[in-house]
């Protein structure tokens, strides 16, 4: 009977380890009432002395503080990213860190982590009074010595107002993998920082609709305004060889912002890498270059929708940029004053992309004013775009604004086999440096 009740004990015990801890059995109430950051700290803290997984089953918890994961998946029971209602499911119930966005982030983790299967909702954010939070995810620390961060992943999660929501760094880090991330945020949406090993980010969607319901104290216009003044929704530094799949958000003020960043560690400068699928709707920048590695971007397949709103210019490429940015299959339109706006002494090209700015019929939709510019086999469509009671049409009358303008601050420029609606009108004031047919 003793050997009996033995191999019984040991099956138990390994069931239990192969199912995970579960946060309930440390203390969680999960009636989003009771603070449960203790609770969820300590399974995790268990589960680490094996590199294991802690369950948080259905259920609202409440987050004071900050959690640090330790080589831990914490996984909820949310198989994919939820819709804004109703909020079910495994919901976090995050309230700490308010006023001070450089506080602890709601979720820590460091080497071998991961947390999947969240919703993540701050229940004191008020749509009317817009305050600042830490981040939601961070990936890595401050220590620079010490915080060496490789392998974690956030997967399946559906964020309803975070103000700021993933970052990497600024301690080293890499192989990242963001994946299946949905929802609103309000400030920085994904900050990557002092990658060293490529970093992945696939299936992202950033949309004003996940904070728009009355349940979650939300309100589409209120928070489209928002979005669309203060948002910036991918924010990529130093990262050697970072892969981007299959992202969008609506709206922004900038989609996607290419910058440098430093570390007195030494990881200083921009990225490379490859971006595919992209998209920006409603964004008074889609995509704003400072500064890259020469290597730089390969932007594919991308669709960028810009409003008459700030810049109202999709691509911005700006006096600090050397590297090298190059679009292929990407579209461009909607009531702008520009798709393009080139400076810098970097190399951009446009092959086989679609525009159509056409607000204005004596702007140009691409606007080279310094660097190396190559635009071709591209179609340059000009519809007209016009507001009628607060919406754009894109099917209106077909003009003629010019294409391409070409300043004679340009180190060479090549702009070839292009097609438009009624031609293809480009004003060379850069001489025999432009190679135009």
């Amino acid at each position: 009977m003793r050997a009996l009740l033995y191999i019984l004990t040991i099956l138990w015990f390994r069931v239990g380890c192969a199912l995970g801890l579960s946060v309930l059995d440390f203390g969680a109430v999960a009636d989003g009432l009771t603070d449960d950051t203790a609770a969820f700290q300590q399974a995790v803290n268990a589960a680490a002395q094996t590199g294991g997984t802690v369950l948080a089953p259905a259920g609202k918890y409440r987050i004071e503080g900050s959690i640090r994961l330790l080589g831990v998946s914490l996984q909820g029971e949310n198989t994919a990213p939820r819709s804004w209602y109703p909020l079910n499911g495994t919901v976090i119930l995050a309230t700490g860190g308010r006023d001070d966005e450089n506080g602890a982030p709601l979720f820590d983790l460091r080497n071998s982590s991961a947390v999947r299967g969240l919703t993540v909702y701050y229940p004191e954010q008020n749509v009317d009074d817009i305050r600042p939070y830490p981040w939601t995810f961070r990936i890595g620390g401050d220590d620079l010595e010490r915080d060496i961060t490789f392998d974690c992943t956030i997967e399946n999660i559906t964020l309803i107002n975070s103000y700021n929501g993933i970052r990497t760094g600024p301690a080293e880090n890499g192989r990242h993998r963001i994946n299946s991330v949905f929802g609103c945020v309000l400030s920085r949406g994904i900050f990557v920082q002092s990658t060293g090993d490529v970093g992945r980010i696939e299936n992202v969607q950033f949309h004003c609709h996940f904070w728009a319901h009355p349940e979650s104290g939300g309100d589409f216009g209120k928070v489209f305004n928002y979005m669309q003044k203060n948002l910036r929704a991918f924010i990529i530094g130093r990262s050697d060889w970072e892969y981007m799949t299959n992202t969008f958000v609506f709206p922004a003020h900038i989609g996607y912002h290419f910058i440098a960043t430093e570390t007195a560690a030494g990881w200083n400068g921009g990225c490379n890498g490859q971006f595919s699928g992209l998209g920006a709707d409603a964004a008074e920048i889609c995509v704003q270059v400072d500064d890259i590695q020469s290597m730089g971007l390969l932007i594919t397949n991308g669709q960028f929708n810009s409003h008459l709103h700030g810049e109202a210019t999709q691509i911005i490429i700006s006096p600090t940029n050397t590297g090298s940015v190059r679009f292929v299959n990407c579209g461009f339109w909607g009531p702008v004053n520009h798709n393009a706006a080139i400076h810098g002494d970097g190399y951009v090209s446009f092959s086989n992309c679609y525009f159509s700015n056409n607000n204005d019929t004596q702007e140009y939709s691409i606007v080279a004013e310094s660097g190396r510019v190559q635009i071709s086999q591209c179609t340059f469509d000009a519809v007209k775009s016009s507001g009628i009671a607060g919406t754009w049409v894109y099917t209106g009358e077909k003009t003629q604004p010019p294409a391409v303008y070409i300043g004679s601050d340009i180190t060479h420029a090549v702009v070839t086999d292009n097609n438009g609606y009624r031609g293809v009108r480009i004003e060379n004031r850069a001489g025999e440096k432009a190679v135009i047919r």
